[in-house]
């Protein structure tokens, strides 16, 4: 005797068409948000570069300032410290954890169905 899967795809071709179909568009949708968590990530990672050669910068500049005047004023720290603390802020944001397992939907059903076709084997087998 036949697993009842075989039955099935033998009579019903277009309930595992539309299964199959139901798979993509989950897959797909899960994709699109993996994709943009992973577009946000990059953008911050890119910001927290340019600050931090923002900061190189401003801090090199307010080195060269403070000695030609021969004088350190707060103003000359405080610019390359604001800077710094961007690009921490942007660094420390791009390194959390994301919102979840990517493709846990998609794991979830695929265990349904997989324990459902065992179940049915087993039945079967009976």
């Amino acid at each position: 005797m036949l697993h009842p899967i075989y039955s099935t795809v033998i009579s019903r071709p277009d309930l595992v068409a539309d299964h199959l179909s139901a798979y993509a568009a989950l897959a797909a949708e899960e994709a699109a948000s993996s994709g943009n968590d992973l577009k946000v990530r990059a953008i911050g990672l890119a910001l927290t570069g340019v600050l931090a050669l923002l900061f190189v910068v401003f801090a090199g500049v307010a080195l060269m300032l403070g000695a030609v005047h021969g004088q350190f004023h707060w103003a000359l720290a405080a610019v390359p410290g604001g800077t710094l603390l961007l690009a921490l802020i942007t660094m420390f944001g791009t390194r959390r954890p994301p919102p979840g397992q990517r493709f846990a939907e998609l794991r979830r059903q695929m265990a349904a169905d997989i324990g459902l076709l065992r179940a049915a084997g087993e039945r079967h087998a009976r």
